[in-house]
């Protein structure tokens, strides 16, 4: 027997369901969420510090996701990412861009002025993930509220930090908010509570799959003669591990956050291989551009991932796992319960990275606990582990990584100027630290 609990959306990709969400999101979202701030007057200035694409992306849902919101400040490392952003900002949103001219910072220390300003109630941290552990510390420490971008580091070093950072917002009273917005895609939401409740019985074993567009076609490809070679990597920072943690690491955190809530869990232990054989020019840095990693959680679970970004391959992109009493598919579009009955969950028009900030900003507003921060801290984790492991060729458990490991990928100044090339790692050479 099935059962449709929902308008079926299979077959969804990531583009096809953002391009859709951005036309219905905003609407369904205001309607269930007008009632939440029609009692809220206080206005929440928010600071940007990282004016990319996803700074800007970021900005603009926040501010649209409820009344009495405004952009106040913005910081980068490059000013003509700054003045784009703010330019971009300003067309887009009106009057809730109200940043002077003395609130527009531009250089290593702009993070440091952003959170410095007095009026700035909620910073955005979307900077390449290598400076989320350095920006979440100053920003909790200043008594901001934080949303910061997945992952929220690249090392297990930098993972340490965002949890100790995390315990202290408790402390403060602090929300913190991760750009993890599948965990507020409805049929997912609907999908783990089932799972969670029972239906599948014990988890036996899983998958998670993404493979994908090969991005050769992202940022800048020639470096500029006044660029130096901090400046390149920076610009190129998708490609370089220091940067990024490499796709697993930056892009994929959100599938393995997914297994990691189904399971309600992190893994205890993984194994993991991959390589490059596409993305081999100098300007694709020392990223992989294929993993695959087996991930073991509690009581023996086993759950394989397989990662690509390849050009020309077979799309895939969704998770899967098996039970004593049935089995539960779940993507972009749907999610798929089979037991005794099938149901089926589809996705409900309410683009979830418009949620995300609206229930933030309800929290700050009602004084609700919101942090996200360990728990998105372990997700990260668990996507660098299987990096670690498939850089090295070697089997590492969670408490070694957690632990013990001293894997600290920061540059040994931050300055412009020059920066080696990284070297890409060599299953079987590369050493584990």
């Amino acid at each position: 027997m099935k059962t449709k609990v929902a308008k079926k959306l299979s077959g969804l990709s990531r583009r096809d369901f953002i391009k859709k969400s951005a036309v219905v999101g905003a609407a369904a979202l205001t309607s269930q969420t007008s009632r939440i701030f029609a009692a809220g007057s206080d206005t929440v200035r928010v600071g940007l510090i990282g004016c990319g694409g996803r700074g800007t992306y970021d900005t603009t849902n926040c501010l649209s996701s409820a009344q009495g919101v405004q952009l106040v400040a913005i910081g980068d490392l490059f000013k003509d990412r700054m003045v784009g952003s703010l330019a971009n900002l300003k067309k887009r949103l009106g009057e809730k861009v109200k940043v002077a001219d003395d609130k527009c910072f531009v250089g290593w220390d702009a993070y440091k002025n952003v959170i410095a300003c007095d009026d700035v109630d909620l910073v955005i941290l979307t900077e390449p993930p290598h400076f989320r552990p350095i920006h979440l510390k100053a920003a909790i420490e200043a008594g901001k509220h934080v949303f910061m971008e997945k992952p929220v580091a690249v090392d297990p070093v930098g993972v340490r930090s965002v949890i100790a950072s995390s315990e202290l917002a408790d402390k403060k009273k602090l929300t913190i908010l991760a750009g993890t917005q599948m965990r507020r895609i409805s049929h997912l939401v609907q999908g783990v509570k089932s799972i969670r409740d029972g239906a599948l019985g014990d988890i036996l074993g899983g998958q998670c799959v993404r493979i994908g567009d090969g991005m050769l076609t992202w940022g800048s490809k020639e470096r500029q003669p006044a660029w130096s070679d901090m400046e390149w990597q920076l610009r190129r920072w998708l490609f370089l591990t220091w940067l990024s943690g490499d796709f697993i690491v930056e892009m994929h955190v959100h599938n393995l956050d997914v297994m990691n809530w189904a399971m309600d869990a992190h893994p205890v232990q993984c194994m993991g291989m991959g390589g490059r054989q596409v993305r081999t020019a100098p300007e694709y840095g020392d990223v992989y551009d294929h993993f695959a990693v087996e991930y073991e959680y509690p009581n023996g679970v086993r759950v394989e991932y397989m990662g690509a970004q390849i050009d020309g391959c077979s799309d895939r992109n969704d998770q899967r796992l098996v039970g004593t009493k049935g089995s539960a598919y779940m993507d972009f579009g749907r999610t798929v319960i089979k037991g005794r009955e099938e149901v089926e969950y589809a996705w409900d028009n309410v683009e979830p990275c418009l949620r995300q900030h609206a229930d933030q900003i309800a929290a700050i507003r009602q004084g609700q606990a919101l942090n996200e921060g360990r728990r998105v801290a372990e997700s990260t984790l668990t996507c660098i582990m299987g990096r670690i492991s498939a850089y090295t060729g070697r089997a590492l458990s969670w408490d070694w990584a957690m632990k013990a490991s001293k894997l600290d990928l920061s540059p040994p100044k931050y300055e412009f100027g020059d920066l080696p090339a990284p070297a890409v790692a060599i299953p079987g050479k590369t050493q584990l630290v």
